[in-house]
């Protein structure tokens, strides 16, 4: 597959076809490593990481204070129906 090198105000980019893009798995706006070895331009797509809910809690310091903020609305008084 030939593509061209455009230029694209003072860089250049290489527009990747449709069908180049779905067989990586690739969409736009996705970040992408490049890099350059043995005289050639290798371009890997970059997947990024899913998280699970306990992953992203391990993370969390549960001696850190609630925010000023999330503590004055926990004290809020009910004004309708959402009162449990």
């Amino acid at each position: 597959m030939e593509t061209a090198i455009r230029k694209l105000g003072n860089s250049a980019g290489i527009i990747l076809p449709a069908a180049l893009l779905r067989s990586l798995k690739c969409e736009v706006g996705q970040i992408i490593e490049i890099e350059v070895e043995d005289g050639r331009l290798v371009v890997t797509p970059t997947r990024r990481k899913r998280y699970t809910a306990a992953e992203l809690n391990a993370q969390c310091n549960r001696r850190t204070p609630m925010p000023e903020d999330l503590v004055a609305w926990d004290r809020a008084p009910s004004v309708g129906s959402e009162a449990l």
